[in-house]
């Protein structure tokens, strides 16, 4: 047998301890059915009087068409989670009806019995202020105008006349479903409020009176299982408090009632976004370190915010945050596996599960082994059992320390776990999972239809015109009341010859003065020019040169916001929209037209005509030839579902500002005008569910602002069929050659070095090796190059090994790639990017 074969076979061996991984096998959890009892101490969660770990994801229904539910939580449960987290968002849109709407993507009930399905636990935030970056933190606009109201503080209108009342009804839906543990239902855990303590500061007194009353109330309401608060470390009575943020194992010492336990609610897996903000991301090593640290404190559940993010669909987002929302979770926005924090999470999972018994049951000791390294242990010397973290906080200095008279290599920044306190099962800066790259192609059989139309919002309004009259401009959420984005203000003034500049080269300066967020102006029906705020500064002036005339001149501006604020005290009392208008530049100087009288349309033509709906009102206009380049006005084509079922995208690039609509179902704002730092818009890609599509005819309409080029929006689809691997000698074996057998690690694999596993995506195999190096290769997947070392077989060795298969397992050696072990520089790591995709009959065939 020659030695690539030899070493060939030894992986395939290794293989058998990894299939099930590459499968997608999982854990099986004894989720108790009936009347389970959920009770805590100082080192975890109970059930029923069983101590836990706990390893959660934050997944949001209305955030995802429900046909999409049942993948999201299977490949949740298959990245080793136990518990899915999800707040309850408040859908009762007028005050006299008090039918939570749960239907569609709001059914909650599906929601909860499909994670139940799934053998999984739930966590259920129920707020009724969530946050969330949902628009409002979560809380109708309706409440604002309850009279003598003030939100989240010691104020009876909105603590019982609304709060109470809510929570109650929530409480009772998911009672009546049986969906609490104690009823045999999935949900351990009920929050109330979110992340108040910042606020209970701005109350003051007032505050910590509508807290306790919070929790008193919650308690009340007998679901039988614990309630905790977010970031409330003095949570009342029996109520947990809990850590969100990105290191809780370093940045919150826990609860000051020293009976309750270390629970991380919010673990940000990345950062949501705004319309403004430049690309940003976690990577998967760091996520994984802030986990392994706080297990390593005495925490026994971390919860991904998110696990899967979704889309914020219509007019849902708070103000300027993106219908993408969180695309850098572990399931990004689509759905798709984000690799490789998803995997490399995954196998911290497994590793700490390794630990279980000592971390749950075992003495902690904390041993300092160098600056900024030390050994965190879990012993319990009478039974053998003994866990230890190994954490290297310096950021940039790798080190090695002698632990136990054994030395062991710490990277940077990383946690090495080790569940007999001699062997390395895990790095959180050394990666076995495998590497994805994203990319979009075009659908190339939806062009046919690509003809646009559009409906122009007819003229713009003058103020005789507006039926709301007024001295002054109003305050635009006054006279929106969150039903639309839009809110004209116009108003007319006269001008003498004599008031106009003298020289044809001054021209008069328009100044807009605006408490947010967006405005577009017009002159004498002339558009004038675009001016918006920012996430922190909502607050703008649009200062545009413009042509006046003798006699009467007329001004219209359309005010736009993009949600309504989602955090911070009196949030009852926040404004948006223009407070004052100038003209400056005339002869007499500057002309104040605040006081001028102003009249006020809510929302567009369009709107009201609803031209978005096929069945409501799109036939009864007159759709003529699209011209590009239009201000306020309505474009619609047809096109056809792309085949196959990748997901599917649009690419709004060559447009503006305004709002995307397909077969009626809103797929929110769109905003490619405005250019983060690096000069590009923050989103320009927007997720079209293949729920809301026909095989045919699926109809797209869009409301553009500013003015764009609609013929040249892209219908794309969206895969991750490039698969890497980045693994080096160095690398502990991988997690799945390890098991406990009677409270000790045993190997499951003879040979227990690194391996390289590559996967694709289901019903797709391994058709190309794009890229392979054994050496000091360079880059991330998608764009590895060559270094100084690299063995000249990698590419021959994997493509025998991997292309025609859809999963296969590759040796970490130097030897079988033929590389030089002393070549100066190299790290003895293989690199490979591999293309998947479905295989295509023969002409035989």
């Amino acid at each position: 047998m020659s030695l690539l074969r030899a070493r060939l076979a030894a992986a395939a061996l290794v293989a058998v301890a990894v299939a099930a991984l590459a499968a997608g096998a999982t854990a099986k959890y004894e989720l108790t059915k009936n009347g389970t009892v959920i009770t805590y101490d100082r080192r975890s969660l109970m059930i029923d009087g069983r101590r836990e770990l706990f390893f959660s994801g934050s997944i949001h229904y209305p955030r995802s068409p429900p046909d999409q539910w049942p993948d999201l939580i299977a490949k949740a449960k298959e990245g080793g989670l136990n518990v899915i987290e999800t707040y309850v968002f408040w859908n009762i849109h007028e005050p006299e009806k008090d039918v939570y709407n749960f239907e569609g993507r709001y059914d909650i009930i599906k929601f909860f019995k499909l994670i139940q399905d799934n053998d999984m636990y739930a966590m259920v935030r129920i707020g009724p202020f969530v946050q969330a970056e949902w628009n409002h933190g979560g809380l109708p606009y309706w409440l604002r105008e309850v009279p003598d109201i003030i939100f989240r503080t010691n104020n009876e209108p909105f603590k019982v006349m609304h709060m109470e009342k809510f929570v109650n009804l929530i409480v009772q839906k998911l009672k009546d479903a049986n969906l609490f543990a104690s009823q045999g239902g999935p949900i351990i855990l009920s929050q109330i409020e979110n992340e108040y303590q910042h606020l209970e500061v701005a109350f003051k007194e007032e505050g910590s009176k509508y807290i306790d009353w919070a929790a008193k109330m919650a308690v009340k309401t007998n679901t039988g299982v614990p309630w905790i608060m977010c970031k409330q470390t003095k949570a009342p009575g029996e109520v947990i408090p809990t850590c969100n943020g990105r290191n809780c194992g370093d940045t919150w010492p826990g609860p000051l009632n020293k009976t309750k336990p270390l629970l991380w609610t919010e673990n940000w897996t990345a950062q949501y976004r705004v319309f403004g903000d430049p690309p940003s991301q976690r990577s998967a090593e760091d996520v994984a370190f802030a986990v392994a640290r706080f297990f390593s404190v005495g925490g026994t559940m971390t919860n991904y915010y998110m696990y899967h993010g979704g889309t914020n669909f219509g007019r849902t987002g708070a103000s300027f945050v993106m219908p993408r929302y969180y695309d850098e979770a572990p399931l990004d926005e689509f759905g798709l596996y984000k690799e490789p924090k998803w995997g490399h999470l995954r196998d911290l999972h497994q590793a700490l599960r390794l630990c279980k018994k000592a971390l749950l049951w075992g003495n902690p000791t904390t041993q300092p082994l160098a600056k900024n390294v030390e050994a965190r242990v879990f012993e319990m010397p009478e039974q053998k059992v003994c866990v230890a973290f190994l954490s290297n906080h310096h950021t940039k200095d790798d080190t090695t320390v002698t632990f136990r008279g054994q030395q062991y290599f710490v990277p940077r920044h990383s946690i090495s776990i080790l569940p007999d306190c001699k062997t390395v099962v895990y790095s959180s800066q050394h990666v076995n999972a495998q590497h994805n790259q994203r990319t979009f192609h075009f659908a190339d059989q939806t062009v046919q239809n690509n003809v646009w139309e559009m409906f122009n919002e007819e003229q713009i309004p003058k103020y005789k015109q507006a039926s709301i009259r007024t001295p002054r401009p109003q305050e635009m959420y006054n006279l929106t009341k969150d039903k639309t984005d839009y809110l004209w203000y116009t108003t007319s003034f006269r001008l003498e010859a004599d008031d106009l500049p003298f020289r044809r080269d001054i021209k008069p300066v328009l100044e807009v003065a605006s408490h947010g967020h967006a405005t577009v102006a017009f002159v004498n029906d002339a558009f004038v020019g675009c001016g918006h705020g920012t996430k922190m500064e909502k607050a703008f002036l649009l200062q545009k040169p413009m042509e006046l005339r003798k006699g009467v001149n007329h001004i219209a501006v359309l005010s736009s916001t993009l949600g309504m604020q989602d955090s911070g005290a009196y949030l009852e009392k926040r404004q948006a929209g223009v407070n004052l208008v100038q003209i400056q530049g005339l002869n007499a100087g500057t002309l104040d037209l605040t006081g001028n009288g102003w009249g006020h349309i809510v929302g567009l033509v369009g709107e009201q005509k609803q031209v978005h709906s096929e069945t409501l009102g799109m036939g009864k206009v007159t759709w003529k030839p699209a011209v590009p380049d239009r201000p306020l006005t309505w474009y619609k084509r047809r096109f056809d579902m792309p085949s196959g079922d990748d997901p599917v995208v649009l690419d709004m690039s060559p447009m503006g500002k305004g709002f995307l609509f397909v077969n009626g179902e809103g797929l929110g704002r769109y905003w490619i005008s405005y250019k983060h730092a690096l000069g590009r818009p923050s989103q320009h890609l927007y997720h079209v569910p293949r729920a809301f599509l026909r095989e045919k005819d699926n109809v797209l309409v869009l409301f553009e602002e500013e003015g764009g080029k609609p013929d040249a929006i892209m219908v794309l689809t969206v895969k991750r069929d490039n698969i890497c691997t980045f693994i080096s000698e160095n690398n502990p074996a991988h997690i799945r050659s390890w098991e406990r057998k009677d409270s000790q690690l045993t190997a499951v694999a003879d040979d227990l070095k690194p391996r390289a596993v590559l996967a694709c995506p289901p019903k797709k195999t391994i058709q190309q090796v794009v890229f392979a190096s054994f050496g000091n290769p360079l880059g991330i997947c998608g764009n590895y190059t060559f270094g100084s070392c690299h063995a000249p077989r990698a590419q021959e060795v994997v493509e025998k090994a991997c292309v025609g298969k859809s999963t296969c397992t590759l040796p970490v050696s130097h030897d079988v790639y033929g590389a030089d072990p002393n070549c100066p520089g190299t790290t003895s790591t293989l690199a490979v990017q591999a293309k998947c995709s479905k295989r295509q009959p023969s002409a035989a065939q």
